[in-house]
């Protein structure tokens, strides 16, 4: 999936959309049936995520300003729906994980 989307970017008239799109809802219905994502704190979520993809905070400036990102990361600022929704695309993940 991950080289699908290097591939597709934001370009919803690739030919490989569709495949992205159908691939997408599979590993979702198949994360809701046997995956259990136990409880976590919003910034440790965000932390997991950016260790897992090697990201640092200023790679994540289209999401937030690095300055949020550390806030976030410290539980000094509760994540924003709008910059949930960022993160959620970013990582490919529900935005909920960040509330």
């Amino acid at each position: 999936m991950d080289a699908l989307l290097d591939e597709i970017g934001d370009d919803e008239r690739h030919p490989l959309a569709e495949v992205l799109d159908y691939l997408a809802d599979r590993i979702r219905v198949y994360e809701e049936e046997h995956v259990q994502i136990p409880d976590a704190e919003p910034g440790e979520v965000l932390r997991l995520l950016m260790e897992q993809h090697g990201l640092k905070q200023d790679d994540l400036a289209d999401c937030a300003p690095q300055s949020r990102i550390s806030d976030f990361l410290n539980g000094r600022r509760e994540i924003s729906k709008d910059v949930a929704k960022k993160l959620a695309a970013r990582f490919t993940v529900r935005a909920d994980l960040f509330f």
